[in-house]
């Protein structure tokens, strides 16, 4: 019998079946992975086509950065105090120019370019991202533009470019009120938000707001940037431009200030080379019509950088012309104060027919307390007239701190306001409970401390808009009105000044406090001589103030304009018109300016017809029509022979 070798044939069956079973799923995993490669390619040929062929474009095409027009600064009648001008300028950008100084050397050639200038550009070169250009000449003459732009081949790498320069038309007018824009500095992209554009505050032909208006409204004024396109090859340098592709700039919003450009700038004229400020409100509204601080200084220098000399000029001079008056200094409000205490005294029971006898002179708690000159017997309307600081040392007494300063508040005295801009000093309105908080050593308010009160001295210090809230209040009589200063933005009313509370004091007191203003310009008024506007029937209301800068007896004040400047008294005067009908209300501050009736008050008087002039209401009141010439008889109807001349004396013909 044979035998099989069947133990050879099943090996090889399970060999083969080992063999099928890896087969399978090799062909299972490759048929798998043909799959998924398939549907890859599917995906990124028809879903993610488009995504990738934008990332393709990109890859050739690039933007460049087109900043935004800057907002313009108008006045409330449309006038531009703030707007731009071309500005011819040279570019050059790290991605097309690798030596600076052969580039610099080659520009060299046809425009000169400083020393300090050019070590300026290399620092600012190396610091430069790849992509933002460094503006190596600025504000070019036409002349020198077209002289660069006709040698152009010669200046590889260099781009002219026609921006926006920021120009403000009149000066220093409104150089504290508006403020200025300047470039960018560390401290500044060191407080930028993270919403804000960090490539165009990176550009060289942008510039922030750096005072005023500018800085506290930049984010409006700033717009929104737009781009160039441009075709790049692969290291990045362009190969032409596709202007369909730009994207354009959004212009910054414009900025409608309530101030009026003729009473601003004659406000400038009239001060000449006094130091000092006025502040002028319609005192219906709250609008401001002025905001003035002199001496000034011309904006425009410090867009492109003010030279280092000029600057220590500038921070240097006596009469401090960087320094906002109108907001930042605070000084005693001298005899403008007694209004207030008038005011309190009123409300609080005072008989104005209550009689002090000034002569010059008052001795009460130990010392001798003076007045300008012997007023002789005063009621409280006389000695607002006369400004008789003898009656309001006792006026003052009568009531004390407490009701003067509660009074004064009322007023917006020791306040600071929500103008739009910053920089306001809040002064100070003194009470008993003051000297508790301030002097821990002698916590009492003394009895020999109210006199000064009583006469706008001693604590008390307030800062030139306040002062005028001040007379704003008192000229309307009814509303505690705010300022405003920013009318618009944007085309979008700002919430007014009257838009306030009643002020809590009785109608015939008020009254009675006007009525003393406008015989302070009338009559024996201490401003009857310097404060009549000439306007027929308008006349003005107001008050006179002189405080002192120093002790008389440290021998280093003066009395008056006489003396060094920096040692005379400050100079005030407040003022409302018509008296009868009150429209403006103003605050004038003429610095070691004397007397407040001498210096004060002759400006006071022509801004204010500035204010008037304009007003055609006022207008129609001053040009009164002359009477209606008589018709004549017929014997003297046109053509007729006229009546043969009469001699003088006799009347007879001649």
């Amino acid at each position: 019998m044979t035998i099989q070798p069947s133990i050879f044939f099943n090996e090889v069956n399970e060999r083969q079946g080992s063999f099928h079973r890896r087969a399978l799923v090799m062909g299972g995993l490759a048929s798998v992975s043909i799959l998924a490669l398939s549907g890859r390619l599917m995906e990124l040929q028809l879903i993610e086509a488009g995504r990738y062929k934008e990332l393709s474009a990109n890859n050739q095409f690039n933007y460049r950065l087109i900043p935004p027009p800057r907002g313009r600064i108008l006045d409330r009648n449309g006038v531009e105090l703030a707007s731009n001008r071309p500005n011819f300028r040279l570019l050059v950008s790290r991605d097309e120019v690798s030596d600076i100084d052969s580039a610099l050397d080659a520009v060299g050639q046809v425009i000169e370019i400083p020393s300090e200038r050019r070590k300026q550009l290399q620092r600012e070169f190396a610091q430069s991202s790849r992509y933002i250009p460094v503006a190596i000449a600025d504000d070019l003459t036409w002349e020198a533009f077209a002289r660069v732009n006709a040698r152009l081949p010669e200046l590889p790498g260099v781009t002219p470019d026609m921006g926006e320069v920021r120009v403000y038309n009149f000066g220093g007018a409104f150089a504290h009120v508006i403020g200025y824009v300047s470039r960018v500095s560390e401290d500044d992209l060191a407080r930028v938000g993270p919403d804000e554009d960090q490539l165009l505050l990176h550009h060289p032909g942008f510039r922030i707001g750096k005072q005023g208006v500018e800085k506290s409204q930049d984010i409006n004024l700033r717009g929104k940037a737009g781009g160039q396109k441009v075709e790049v090859d692969s290291r990045g340098r362009v190969v032409r431009k596709d202007p369909r592709g730009d994207v354009q700039p959004v212009p910054g919003k414009d900025i409608v200030l309530s101030l009026d450009a003729d009473i601003q700038n004659r406000g400038l004229d009239v001060f000449g080379e006094n130091s000092g400020a006025a502040v002028m409100m319609d005192c219906r509204s709250g609008d401001v019509l002025c905001l003035l601080s002199a001496p000034s200084f011309d904006a425009n220098l410090f867009v492109k950088g003010v030279p280092p000399d000029d600057y220590k000029a500038l921070a240097d001079y006596e009469r401090k012309p960087l320094l906002n008056k109108a907001l930042t200094a605070t000084y005693p409000p001298g005899s403008t104060f007694k209004t207030m205490v008038a005011l309190a005294a009123l409300e609080n029971g005072y008989d104005p027919h209550t009689v002090h006898v000034c002569n010059k002179a008052w001795a009460w708690g130990g010392r001798v307390w003076h007045c300008d000159e012997a007023h002789g017997p005063q009621d409280l309307r006389g000695a607002i007239a006369t400004s008789c600081d003898i009656y309001f040392y006792q006026c003052a007494l009568s009531i004390g701190p407490d009701k003067i300063a509660a009074t004064a508040r009322q007023f917006g005295l020791g306040q600071t306001f929500d103008i739009g801009i910053s920089g306001q000093k809040a002064g100070l309105v003194p009470d008993t409970a003051y000297k508790r908080r301030t002097f821990k050593n002698d916590p009492v308010w003394h009895p020999g401390e109210t006199p000064s009160m009583g006469i706008g001295q001693g604590y008390l210090n307030f800062n030139p808009l306040q002062l005028c809230v001040q007379a704003s209040r008192l000229a309307n009589g009814l509303k505690a009105l705010n300022p405003r200063l920013i009318k618009s933005i944007g085309g979008v009313l700002q919430p007014p000044g009257d838009a306030a509370p009643d002020l809590p004091f009785q109608k015939a007191n008020l009254d009675f406090v006007r009525d003393a203003m406008a015989a302070v310009t009338s009559g024996n008024g201490t401003a009857a001589a310097t404060a009549q506007l000439g306007l027929g029937p308008i006349k003005m209301a107001g008050k006179t103030g002189t405080a002192q800068a120093h002790n008389y007896l440290s021998g280093h004040g003066q009395h008056g304009a006489v003396g060094e400047w920096a040692t005379r008294d400050h100079a005030w005067f407040i003022a409302f018109a018509p008296y009868d009908d009150p429209r403006y209300a103003v605050s004038v501050l003429v610095e070691h300016g004397g007397f407040g009736a001498q210096a004060a008050a002759p400006i006071a008087r022509e801004i204010m017809r500035v204010a008037l002039l304009k007003d055609p209401e006022i207008r129609a009141r001053i040009e009164t029509p002359l009477p209606m010439p008589a018709i004549p008889t017929a014997g003297q109807a046109d053509g007729a022979e006229p009546p043969p001349p009469t001699d003088i004396v006799s009347g007879k013909p001649t």
